[in-house]
């Protein structure tokens, strides 16, 4: 069953922006077809969650963007997340599009490529054209379909065979203009053998209106690559984030996805690794922390169709005041997957007597030859736990704060960057009102 989707745009006007935009024709041919596609389909299917309830139709409309002569121009709320983060290589958006791009030259002379998609669509057919919505199909829902025709500045990073990259690379990717629309596409490639470290960090600023924010991230990790792929959303109220994230592995590839759902608004995000290539791993770790009337629904999941694959996915959750969580874990092992090794664990704690949660860990087997497990928790704070710190002299406000951090602890520890590390315990704080 369909239904009729509201368009945003028509599609005259749709295509006159990609060609004042000086894109090239296919691009303009795919992005017309999108948009026709989200006319006849519904929007996606959240477990236990009726997104159509939610804010998804406040895209707003294509705005140019001011590129920033130094980072000395940037807006304090970007400035504050690049010191001394980018000595490898900068990318960032502001509303619409892009406004800064900084590559080192000693990556670029070994041929990686790290800028906005929009600039790479045009530079670099070669590459996005092959592997853009290849990995999050436009066809899937009407979401989907939009973001394909509407998508704006991003960010496209491209690393060549064997090339390893030992310094982070980073995107900034600000909302601070409620009237614009903010639907960044992020397309990774890793090539044979190579190997990167990416980070974002989502923001906004100063809006007077509600956003929608569409976002989409392609990985595409060639034989034997190396992928670890960090990001943090930390927008405010007024902004409803829909994210898919989905990453394809061949043999012998690897993805790391660490995610920090920090948002203050309703919060939909799929984190997807299809594991299709054998001997291909994959291992998950996601921590959020919802507050006020805040809606949540995260799903992680893991498709294996090769042989020999592992993963592991660890979701942890905490829940304030009224906010509310569906935390999905789907392990996926198809017909002919032998020796895969699916593992996940989703738990969510609650501070409040008005606080939901729900974690629903889903095996999902087609083979025989195969290991696969699961744990799930939903809870509140122990008392026991809180009175014997409150014997030890610890006030109860302290006291919860420790369960709470106790709690994060073994993913946020597990998390290999420093820097990334340091910035989710400073949000774990905020979030919790310390």
């Amino acid at each position: 069953m369909t239904t009729q989707t509201i368009l945003p745009v028509e599609s005259e006007a749709l295509r006159a922006l990609s060609e004042s935009n000086n894109e090239p024709g296919w691009l303009t041919v795919q992005r017309l077809e999108a948009l026709k596609l989200a006319s006849e389909l519904a929007l996606p299917k959240l477990e236990k969650q009726k997104i159509e309830r939610w804010n998804v139709s406040e895209y707003g409309t294509y705005k140019t963007s001011k590129a920033l002569a130094s980072l000395d121009d940037a807006p304090e709320s970007i400035k504050k997340l690049v010191q001394d983060q980018n000595e490898g290589g900068l990318v960032i958006q502001r509303n619409s599009g892009n406004v800064y791009a900084k590559l080192s030259e000693e990556l670029a002379a070994k041929g990686v490529i790290f800028t906005d998609l929009a600039t790479a669509a045009r530079e670099h057919e070669n590459l996005v054209k092959p592997y853009l919505n290849t990995a999050v199909k436009a066809d899937e829902h009407s979401i989907a379909a939009l973001h394909a025709a509407l998508w704006n500045g991003g960010v496209f990073l491209y690393v060549p065979e064997n090339v390893e990259i030992e310094v982070p690379l980073q995107a900034v990717l600000l909302t601070d203009d409620a009237s614009a629309t903010f639907a960044p596409h992020v397309l990774v490639i890793a090539d044979t053998n190579s190997s990167v470290t990416y980070v974002d960090n989502y923001v906004s600023s100063e809006l007077s209106a509600p956003v929608f924010h569409s976002g989409v991230v392609e990985v595409i990790a060639k034989a034997g690559a190396k992928v670890r792929y960090a990001t943090v959303h930390q927008m405010d109220t007024l902004v409803t984030d829909v994210s898919f994230r989905r990453a394809v592995l061949e043999n012998d590839a690897t993805i790391e996805w660490i995610v920090g759902e920090m948002n203050d608004g309703d919060t939909a995000s799929n984190t997807m690794s299809v594991l299709k290539g054998n001997g291909s791993k994959s291992d998950s770790k996601v921590i959020a922390i919802g507050s006020g009337s805040q809606k949540n629904n995260y799903t992680t999941e893991a498709r294996h169709f090769g042989k020999n694959t592992p993963s592991q996915m660890i979701t942890r959750a905490v829940m304030r005041e009224e906010a509310s969580a569906i935390i999905n874990g789907i392990t996926k092992i198809e017909k002919g997957a032998t020796k895969a090794d699916g593992q996940q664990t989703e738990k969510v704690l609650m501070l409040s007597p008005k606080a939901r949660g729900d974690a629903n860990p889903i095996l999902l087997i087609d083979e025989d030859d195969v290991t696969a497990g699961h744990a799930a928790s939903v809870g509140q704070v122990n008392p026991e736990q809180v009175h014997y710190l409150m014997s030890r002299g610890i006030n109860r406000t302290d006291a919860e704060r420790l369960i709470i951090i106790g709690f994060l602890a073994p993913v946020v520890s597990d998390i290999p960057l420093e820097a990334l590390r340091t910035q989710l315990q400073y949000l774990i704080e905020r979030k919790l009102g310390q």
